[in-house]
């Protein structure tokens, strides 16, 4: 049984690591291009235990799409595979729950070793990244993050249609509830993450995950 995703839009990359990895796992390895299309293998193939989540395909907007997948499946470990090198990115990506982050242009053996690493149960950055990326001033990513993991992941996904701008309304109508009930989520989302309305919650939850870095990373 499957038991690790690589999900990315790049098909020569994506084989690329489906060969690296085969020789570190002993199961099938699936592959998705889209992050629509990653949510529906998870439920499909509950038993997978590792992504390696690219930032910027299709369906993911910088980190939302980290944030997602740990706030709907905590037990899923999510490594980053990316071709932005930035340490502000790389910090909030540890921040918000990545396992490991790993830059596109490292060699396919340290992939390897980050990967055994994370199964193994620690994290994995770059040799040469990791000192700035464990720097003091991550503390305001690690805070926020903190509160992010107090919301239900029914909350997180009202807060993602907040920061899209939609209404009670059209938010109840996307998730198929009532709108009483988004109410209510709307009122612990502001109480935990100890905003005052909705609009400065959208707008944080934005700020936080689709920084400028992210708009402009390069293609692999």
């Amino acid at each position: 049984m499957a038991r690790a995703v690589i999900a990315d839009d790049h098909p020569l990359f994506r084989a690329a690591l489906k060969q690296a990895l085969g020789e570190t796992l002993d199961a099938p390895i699936l592959e998705v291009a889209s992050f629509e299309q990653l949510l529906e293998l998870i439920r499909r193939e509950p038993q997978i235990e590792l992504v390696l989540l690219d930032l910027t395909m299709p369906g993911n907007r910088g980190l939302t799409g980290l944030t997602s997948l740990r706030s709907r499946y905590p037990d899923i470990l999510v490594v980053i595979v990316s071709a932005n090198e930035q340490v502000p990115t790389i910090r909030q990506a540890m921040a918000f729950g990545a396992s490991a982050y790993i830059p596109k242009s490292m060699p396919l053996a340290e992939l390897q070793q980050a990967v055994h690493t994370v199964l193994a149960g620690d994290t994995w950055l770059p040799e040469h990244l990791r000192d700035d990326v464990e720097a003091s001033d991550a503390g305001a990513h690690a805070e926020f993050a903190s509160r992010l993991e107090q919301l239900t992941p029914q909350q997180f996904r009202v807060l993602e249609c907040l920061a899209d701008g939609l209404l009670n309304k059209q938010i109840a109508y996307e998730l198929n509830v009532q709108e009483t009930t988004i109410k209510q989520h709307v009122s612990a989302i502001l109480r935990k993450l100890n905003v005052i309305n909705r609009t400065q919650a959208g707008i944080v939850f934005k700020q936080m995950l689709n920084a400028n870095e992210f708009s402009h990373e390069a293609d692999a």
